[in-house]
């Protein structure tokens, strides 16, 4: 029994829309691979602000499980991911992430935490065979409020130095509620790229800019930092997707998926400043204590695909208005993060990256 449903919809997107147009070798650069009991119990007290909604997709997202979606999602394709293990990570997640690229040959992160010393955290690398570290706002000291979280209270110095030192990535998905427009989010972006220049610097989901006001003249600013790469993992937004190719063009641009999130049914909306994802009465339990979620009727479902080719169709419709050439979405799809990892891989591991 496949993992989940393909319906005629899907095929029809998949056939008419995506097939041809895609590249035949893709690389998502940013996905969570974990095992939910191999997760630690939550401690209590205060925990800083999340989104619930993309816990209702799925419980757990096994390699095994990774690579089939691949398989049904994206038929006749070769695709591989750029992975790291789940919010709130284990030592045994990451030692499943470890374990699951060696068995994949999908190359992997490690989920850092900022308490972890310089030695503590290059043993981790060196031993797990990771290319760099991702982590997430939750992980920055509990007394802070949310919205003055910085990127360096998760990403401490002393860990953006190895990173500098080894060349390693850094996966960032960017604190505070004005996302990326926050003059302290795109100021510190900056400051790292500008004080540890080595290190291959992922600014995950553009910055959070799902929506059209999210962005304001951060470009401004981003746009004088040189080897800045981004991605547009789980993001719809054909007006942040255009803005960010407009800029950092397509060398700088890469796709991402946040599996298993983007097996997600749902069309994405922005209303009053921000994102409504459309789902289908029941299929995700009770979802009305969560703002960024609205039912529809079971008829309108029918034309309901995946979040996944959702966020192709906006990149598609980017790409068509800018005038883009075959060529530019290979490097988006493909080619700018192959160089960045197989770059990371010859530098921490000392081999090429084998697609």
């Amino acid at each position: 029994m496949a993992l989940f449903q393909v319906t005629d919809y899907d095929k029809h997107i998949w056939e008419t829309e995506l097939k041809d147009w895609l590249p035949d070798n893709i690389i998502d650069v940013h996905t969570h691979v974990w095992l939910t009991e191999l997760k630690d119990q939550p401690k209590k007290g205060k925990e800083h602000f999340t989104v619930s909604w993309p816990s209702m997709v799925a419980p757990d997202n096994s390699i095994e499980d990774l690579q089939e979606t691949y398989e049904l999602m994206f038929p006749g394709k070769k695709v591989k991911a750029l992975m790291f293990t789940s919010g709130g990570a284990s030592a045994a997640n990451n030692n499943y992430v470890s374990e699951s690229s060696k068995k994949s040959g999908f190359p992997a992160l490690y989920y850092s935490h900022p308490s972890q010393t310089r030695e503590q955290l290059f043993s981790k690398i060196v031993s797990g065979g990771f290319l760099g570290i991702k982590c997430y706002l939750s992980s920055a000291p509990k007394y802070i409020p949310d919205d003055e979280i910085r990127i360096t209270d998760f990403f401490p110095p002393h860990q953006l130095e190895l990173m500098n030192d080894l060349g390693g990535i850094v996966m960032c998905h960017i604190p505070r509620s004005t996302r990326l427009k926050d003059p302290m989010n795109y100021e510190q972006i900056a400051y790292i790229k500008e004080t540890w220049p080595n290190i291959r610097f992922i600014v995950a989901h553009i910055g959070r800019a799902y929506s059209s006001g999210d962005i304001g003249n951060a470009f401004d600013r981003l746009d004088q930092v040189p080897d800045l790469m981004y991605d547009f993992c789980a993001n719809c937004s054909e007006y942040a997707i255009t803005e960010l190719l407009k800029h950092a063009g397509p060398k700088h641009a890469m796709f991402g998926t946040d599996m298993p999130i983007l097996r997600m049914r749902t069309r994405r909306i922005e209303e009053n400043g921000t994102y409504i994802n459309l789902v289908e009465k029941g299929l995700y339990g009770d979802v009305s204590g969560d703002s960024h979620m609205r039912e529809v009727s079971k008829e309108e479902a029918e034309t309901i695909t995946f979040f996944a080719y959702e966020e192709l169709l906006a990149l598609k419709r980017a790409w068509t208005k800018l005038g883009l050439t075959k060529e530019d979405l290979e490097d988006i799809m493909f080619n700018s993060a192959y160089d960045l990892i197989n770059g990371a891989s010859k530098d921490i591991l000392g081999k090429p990256f084998v697609f």
